[in-house]
């Protein structure tokens, strides 16, 4: 076991209805896992407790060998007057510099390097931020929806070298994209309403890495799990 929930219950101050109600979730090995669901179930929230930005649960999370954990989400927003160089400069470590060019490279921002953060695209500034993160140290990652409005292509691209470069890491993908989830992950903790029980479910995913092959069945096979499952 490397992360567990164990009876995670939670709900926002004046709420009547609960976010969770004795949720349960266990990872045991490194790895690339997907959170996926309709908007409500409290993905979001999720990530705010394992990452201590909500404290005012019940139940436990236990950890072995996990102790640094970082959240990046969409729209996260930096200073725009600054450059992309000084942003990633600014949080980069000098022994993590040839990290920081493989990313950049792999990342596709080279070419605005000088630009300012405000001048950038959504996607442009999902890529930045990301990349600051990962040139942290961390044991678990949670991306809620850290590469939303970045094309496909490129997409497949970060999320590859991200499951190259760091294999002994855990992460948690949170995404709409069924397609992504079930192609990328190594499995699926499809989110519920909490008057579902239980409220996750669990669909193996393919686990696609670069060279391997998929075939269009197995694809779609999993797919419709995830969403029979949600």
């Amino acid at each position: 076991m490397l992360f567990e929930c164990r009876n995670i219950s939670f709900r926002y101050p004046d709420a009547e209805d609960y976010v969770f109600r004795d949720l349960m979730l266990k990872v045991t090995e490194p790895g690339l896992y997907g959170i996926f669901g309709p908007s409500g179930v409290g993905k979001t929230s999720f990530a705010k407790i394992v990452t201590g930005g909500i404290r005012d649960f019940s139940g436990d999370i236990r950890t072995e060998h996990l102790n640094i954990f970082l959240y990046s989400y969409n729209l996260e927003r930096l200073p725009g007057w600054s450059s992309v160089r000084r942003h990633i400069d600014k949080i980069t470590p000098l022994s993590k510099n040839g990290l920081k060019t493989e990313l950049i490279e792999a990342f596709g921002i080279h070419g605005y390097l000088t630009s300012r953060f405000s001048k950038l695209s959504l996607g442009q500034q999902n890529r930045v931020n990301l990349i600051r993160y990962l040139l942290q140290d961390f044991d678990l990652l949670i991306m809620d929806e850290s590469l939303a409005n970045v094309d496909e292509l490129t997409k497949e691209e970060i999320i590859l070298k991200i499951k190259e470069t760091f294999p002994m890491a855990c992460f948690f993908y949170i995404s709409h994209n069924v397609v992504e989830v079930s192609r990328f992950c190594k499995q699926i903790y499809v989110f519920r309403d909490a008057h579902k029980q239980p409220q996750i479910q669990i669909v193996k995913g393919l686990d696609f890495s670069r060279g391997q092959q998929v075939e269009k069945k197995d694809q779609e096979i999993a797919m419709l799990e995830i969403m029979n499952a949600s």
